[in-house]
């Protein structure tokens, strides 16, 4: 028998900030259209709870410090779990997380798996942080994740609940093949990723004209070559001078895009995913425990070594 999850992915238009409770209402609206539309589970972007703040620099963060979540759910959060409990339905969400260690202050770049029930079921924190630690006063907008956030400290975890095996990645983390393989060597079947990914890059502009394709070409090789669906989820528009590409999609262990975003604007795409499809893969092509030989691995590394100039 098929194990079918629908899932909803909430893509949201960047609009000024005016702060959780406006983010949180318009997230609810969406939730429930996802389940009037049969979805099991809502998708929501990278930093959802807050603007794409890294684009901006500031001297202390501690003026930046309104954007982090000190604790999952607060007060202004906690609607999006009680409205998810009433529907029944299970969600991902992207926000700025502050923790406080040994009375060092931690800050990442999170997302939080929740299931039908409104209970955290897995929290990720994201690896991969791109762009620079220092103020490029030349270029019309910055890509500060490496100044605002440590690197996240979980690894690539993977959770049963809702019938699958899910994991989570942020942004930048789809573009790394270790990302995928290390979740797919646990036997991933859904993989959620929300972002934030600017038009152009004015720190280094070489692919720009190739930003589009790329965020559907690392997502589509990470499913295929891991027998996994992907969901992947955008903030979309303009913020500042900064334009997100959006580009919202749910792509099959085939490597197909089965739901793609058509808009620059709040939009739900939906995808019926057949988990059972993500193990006939598993079990053919990309049966790792048959075909994939990791003790050449090393013997073909020293041969490239040997002949490399």
């Amino acid at each position: 028998m098929a194990r079918i999850i629908v899932v909803g992915g909430a893509q949201m238009k960047a609009e000024p900030y005016e702060g959780r409770v406006p983010l949180v209402r318009r997230m609810i609206e969406m939730m429930r259209e996802a389940k009037a539309c049969g979805c099991d589970i809502i998708v929501y972007p990278e930093l959802a709870l807050s603007p794409f703040f890294v684009l901006e620099w500031v001297d202390d963060l501690d003026e930046v410090k309104h954007f982090y979540e000190k604790e999952m759910p607060g007060p202004e959060t906690r609607p999006l779990f009680e409205e998810a409990a009433k529907l029944e339905i299970g969600f991902y969400l992207g926000y700025a997380e502050y923790v406080e260690c040994s009375n060092k202050a931690k800050r990442y770049n999170t997302s939080i798996l929740v299931d039908k029930n409104a209970e955290i079921v897995g929290k990720y924190r994201k690896v991969h942080l791109p762009g620079h630690a220092d103020y490029k006063k030349d270029m019309p907008y910055q890509g500060l994740e490496k100044y605002y956030f440590d690197v996240g400290d979980l690894g690539f975890g993977v959770w049963r609940s809702m019938g699958g095996v899910m994991g989570m990645c942020i942004c930048n983390d789809r573009r790394w093949a270790e990302t995928y393989r290390v979740m797919g060597l646990k036997g991933v079947e859904l993989i959620m990723v929300g972002y934030n990914t600017p038009n152009s890059m004015p720190w280094d502009t070489t692919f720009d004209q190739l930003t589009y394709f790329h965020n559907h070409l690392v997502m589509q090789a990470g499913a295929y070559q891991n027998s996994t669906f992907v969901a992947g989820v955008a903030r979309v528009g303009k913020t500042g001078e900064c334009d997100l590409i959006g580009g919202s999609a749910i792509i099959a262990p085939s490597g197909e895009i089965i739901a793609c975003a058509s808009s620059k604007e709040d939009e739900l795409i939906i995808g019926r995913c057949d988990l059972d499809l993500a193990q006939k893969y598993k079990q053919s092509m990309f049966n790792f425990e048959e075909h994939r030989r990791i003790e050449h691995y090393g013997i073909i590394t020293e041969q490239i070594g040997a002949t490399a100039p």
